[in-house]
Formats: structure tokens, C-alpha cells, sequence
């Protein structure tokens, strides 16, 4: 099986350019950082809702004490 060089990965990379466009290239790459973003935390075992927060925001609120 032959070696792709960077020649072939370069008329690759205009074939998709060319059928696709850049604008839906850049929402399918957008969705696909999210899907892989969704899967992680999916093994991780992040509770639903939670993931998108950072860990500062996760915390349970502070219930003042009693007056």
C-alpha cells in the first residue's frame, strides 16, 4: 500500500475544501470538538448538567446559618 506524502494530503484537503466549503467545515469540526467533549465526560461519569460548569460552579450553594 503506498505512503499518502503531503502532496496527496494537500489535493485531499482542496477536494474537501471544494465540496463541503469553509463555513460548513468549520460547523462540522465545531460539532465534532463537541461530540468528543460529550463522549469524555460520558466515561468520566460527570453528572447530566454539570458538565458544561467548571469545577468553582459545581458546588453545592451555602446555606447561611440560622440567625
Amino acid at each position: 500500500m503506498p505512503d499518502i506524502g503531503p502532496v496527496e494530503l494537500i489535493i485531499i484537503l482542496v477536494i474537501v475544501v471544494l465540496v463541503f466549503g469553509v463555513g460548513r467545515l468549520s460547523k462540522i469540526g465545531g460539532e465534532m470538538g463537541s461530540a468528543i467533549r460529550e463522549f469524555r465526560q460520558g466515561i468520566k461519569g460527570a453528572p447530566e448538567g454539570k458538565q458544561d460548569q467548571p469545577e468553582e460552579e459545581q458546588q453545592p450553594p451555602q446555606v447561611p446559618p440560622p440567625s
